[in-house]
């Protein structure tokens, strides 16, 4: 499995995580229900972890499934944001899953990466999967939609510019 792409996603969202966290007290507070860095950084460990679990129970032969609910639970990402001490851990956090995970995948069989894994994935309270889902799906759902989309959360926490003046 390529995951160059998985790669090239994490990169961007450290990088955007780095310009987040160097804009300081100019960003913008989240809207009421949306997360702050530190948040979204949580989160993204969380849903690491997660598929960290279900790469290595299937490289183990191992039942498993995959279901991201802990990963927007509020008690557990703010226990995350504390075990990990912040921004700064949690982007060291994602670096070294981010690596653990690219390395997994390029040792993974085309036989395991199409190991149905049944699934739930939930965002804003909808259920966007409720069924088996290919593993190789799973990790390139990462880099396709779930790392870009937080890439994008995070990126819009950063002080809007001043209009040009006329």
């Amino acid at each position: 499995m390529d995951t160059t792409k998985l790669r090239n996603a994490y990169q961007t969202l450290l990088d955007a995580a780095s310009t987040v966290a160097a804009a300081g007290e100019t960003c913008s507070t989240p809207q009421d229900g949306e997360w702050d860095t530190e948040q979204v950084l949580a989160h993204v460990t969380l849903v690491n972890a997660t598929t960290i679990a279900a790469v290595s129970a299937v490289a183990a032969g191992i039942n498993t499934t995959y279901d991201n609910r802990i990963a927007l639970d509020a008690w557990t990402i703010k226990r995350a944001i504390t075990l990990t001490g912040g921004s700064a851990g949690l982007q060291a956090r994602i670096r070294t899953q981010a690596d653990a995970l690219c390395t997994l995948g390029l040792t993974l069989s085309e036989p395991e990466l199409n190991t149905m894994v049944p699934s739930r994935l939930l965002s804003n309270d909808e259920v966007l999967v409720d069924e088996p889902v290919p593993l190789k799906e799973l990790i390139t759902g990462l880099a396709a939609v779930e790392i870009p989309a937080h890439t994008q959360q995070l990126l819009d926490l950063l002080p809007k510019s001043a209009p040009p003046e006329a």
